[in-house]
C-alpha cells in the first residue's frame, strides 16, 4: 500500500478497495471530459484504466483539459497517464495513442467492466454507444456540456440498462457555447460519480 493508497483508506473500507483494483474501466477520449473523469476515477480508488485517443496536447486544450502547459505536443493518452501515475503509481494504466474505430474497439475495451464515452464527434459517441453497450457492464456517455451557467440544467439520463448519459442533453459545445472547464468538469464528475455508484452498488450486492 502506497501513500496514495493509505490516505484513500481513511474513507473508504480495504475489501471495497480492493474490490475497485479489480475493475476495470475504459476511457475512449482523453480531452476534457476523458482526462478529468480519469483523475475523479483514480482518486476514488479505481486503479486499472485503459485510455484511447489519437490527439496531442494542444495550447486551446488547457482551459478545460487536466494537462499542464509542459505537456503540450505530447500525445493525450500518454501525457493522462503521466498524470494518472502521479496521483497513485500503483495504477495501472493503459494509454493507446491511436483512433478508436468499429473494428479495433471490441479488441480494446472488450474486456472492461465498464466505458466512459468521452468524445467529441457524435457519429464517433453513437459508434461507442452502438458497440459497447451490451459487451461491457455499463456505459457512461455526455451529451449537452456546452457553455457555462448551466449547473442546475445537468441531469442523469438512463437510456436502457447498461446505458446512461449525463448533460443538458441540448447545448453543444459551439462558438456561442464553447467547452468551459465549470461544465466540462461538472459532466465528468458526474461519469465518475455513477461509476463509482454502479461499482459500489455491486459490491453490497457481493457481500
Amino acid at each position: 500500500m502506497n501513500t496514495f493508497e493509505h490516505g484513500l483508506g481513511r474513507y473508504l473500507d480495504e475489501d471495497f478497495l480492493t474490490f475497485l483494483r479489480s475493475v476495470t474501466i475504459g476511457i475512449i477520449g482523453a480531452g476534457g471530459l476523458g482526462s478529468n473523469c480519469a483523475v475523479h476515477l483514480v482518486r476514488c480508488g479505481f486503479a486499472n484504466l485503459i485510455l484511447a485517443d489519437a490527439d496531442s496536447v494542444e495550447p486551446s486544450n488547457l482551459n478545460r483539459q487536466h494537462f499542464v502547459l509542459a505537456q503540450v505536443g505530447r500525445p493525450k493518452a500518454l501525457a493522462l497517464r503521466d498524470n494518472l501515475l502521479a496521483i497513485n503509481p500503483a495504477a495501472r494504466i493503459t494509454a493507446h495513442h491511436l483512433h478508436v474505430n468499429a473494428e479495433n474497439m471490441p479488441a480494446l475495451f472488450g474486456s472492461c467492466d465498464a466505458v466512459v464515452e468521452a468524445v467529441d464527434d457524435p457519429r464517433a459517441k453513437k459508434l461507442i454507444v452502438e458497440t459497447m453497450t451490451g459487451l461491457v457492464r455499463l456505459v457512461v456517455g455526455a451529451s449537452g456540456i456546452g457553455g457555462f451557467g448551466r449547473a442546475g440544467s445537468m441531469t442523469v439520463r438512463t437510456v436502457r440498462p447498461g446505458l446512461v448519459i449525463v448533460g443538458d442533453h441540448r447545448t453543444p459545445c459551439d462558438i456561442p457555447n464553447p467547452p468551459m472547464s465549470p461544465g466540462v468538469g461538472m459532466a465528468a464528475a458526474m461519469q465518475a460519480d455513477l461509476i463509482l455508484k454502479h461499482f459500489h452498488t455491486l459490491y453490497k450486492d457481493r457481500t
